[in-house]
């Protein structure tokens, strides 16, 4: 989030100052004292909160001047009322001779210094002025700096839920390689989200799962199809079953109707090599081992939120040597050519033929930074990326 102006730096250009003050003697001296600091200042005055208000309508000026004795607002309740107006500009307070203890209780609710009235000359005026802005610019970039390192544990905690450790057995019998590419171009997490986790029958269950859209709220979401999937799976729901649920969580928690998720869930039983796949409109998967690639795309029904009740339920086999390898989309849709070209399922593919022949890890690793490298020149990768391999160890 950029920081608020609050206006030129010091000697880069004129200034503007807004006067708030009612005594027309105290105003001309202050338009005397401008005139002598030596500084270009367009000076503006009101009379009253009211008329200051008006003015701060019309232009922004660089720094106040504010009387805490006006006729329609006295003492702090003053600066609190100009500070409503505009918060990112910097306020001096002008206090009487007999007034000190004011500007100290001023300052400390928020103006950038106060000045005694009948003790200020040129020089003080010049440099408060001046100090003032570079304060409150000080000030704004240090909230920016808090708001956004907020933002960041808010965005490694909505990670730590979306892209969970896998919770497998001692010895699961299976190898999990699982990497994520967060796209940072908006600073907001997608709804990319996945899950491992291995039942007391030994099955090893994967899911993979991508929210429509990006932004905290779909992120959210994903969270929760996350967790509502390792719950429902736990409880001993599968195949439909859990889709039924799973898609009941999604549109009680989505946070308009036209929000949808797609979703891979597999189920593999790492002794004999037979799993299942339900796919809910998600795209296919890599078949990685015996130094080549192959796309498997098993029968798929509608993604979670569009109404459906079924989704084919699909009994394969993986081969000894072998990995399955579950993807978002992210990894295909970047840009890789000219106008609209994008890489897409079969320019992954290809992509993942040519470094087949690489270990599991290393495999995963190489896929992903070839497609960023592919996608770089043409603006970046612009969706976040989720890729899991699951293969069963040797015995």
């Amino acid at each position: 989030m950029p920081v608020p102006s609050t206006g030129a730096l010091p000697g880069s250009q004129r200034l503007s100052l807004l006067l708030v003050e009612d005594d027309r003697a105290d105003a001309l001296l202050v338009e005397e004292l401008i005139t002598d600091a030596a500084i270009d200042i367009d000076f503006v005055w009101s009379q009253s909160i009211a008329d200051a208000a008006s003015k701060l309508s019309a232009a922004r000026p660089d720094c106040v001047l504010l009387d805490l004795n006006l006729p329609d607002a006295q003492g702090i309740d003053a600066l609190r009322r100009v500070g409503d107006l505009d918060s990112t500009i910097p306020i001096i307070v002008l206090t009487g001779l007999n007034d000190e203890h004011f500007g100290v209780s001023a300052v400390a609710s928020g103006a950038q210094d106060y000045l005694v009235k009948g003790r200020v000359d040129p020089e003080m005026l010049r440099r408060a002025v001046l100090y003032a802005i570079e304060r409150k610019r000080a000030e704004l970039t240090a909230v920016d700096l808090h708001a956004s390192r907020l933002r960041a544990q808010e965005n490694a905690r909505l990670e730590r839920g979306l892209l969970p450790s896998p919770l497998l057995h001692d010895n699961p019998g299976v190898n999990i390689v699982t990497q994520s590419l967060p796209s940072r171009r908006e600073a907001l997490l997608g709804g990319d989200f996945y899950d491992v986790v291995q039942t007391p029958d030994r099955t090893v269950h994967v899911m993979i799962g991508d929210v429509a859209g990006h932004g905290p709220d779909e992120a959210a979401l994903g969270v929760a199809l996350r967790i509502g999937w390792r719950a429902l799976t736990f409880a001993g729901l599968r195949g439909n079953d859990r889709m039924r649920q799973l898609d009941r969580i999604l549109t009680t928690e989505r946070p308009g109707r036209g929000t949808f998720a797609t979703l891979l869930s597999v189920a593999l039983e790492p002794d004999t090599g037979r799993f299942s796949a339900v796919r809910a409109g998600h795209p296919g998967l890599l078949v990685h081992g015996g130094g080549t690639v192959d796309w498997l795309e098993p029968a798929a029904g509608p993604a979670l939120g569009l109404g459906a009740t079924e989704w084919p339920v699909n009994l394969l086999q993986l081969d000894d040597g072998h990995g399955l390898l579950l993807l978002t989309d992210g990894l295909f849709e970047g840009h890789a050519g000219r106008g609209d070209e994008r890489l897409g399922e079969g320019g992954l593919l290809d992509l993942a033929r040519s470094v087949a022949t690489l270990p599991g890890p290393d495999f995963v690793h190489a896929l992903i930074s070839q497609a960023d490298a592919r996608a770089r020149p043409h603006g970046g990768l612009t969706d976040d990326i989720a890729v899991i391999r699951v293969e069963r160890s040797a015995r």
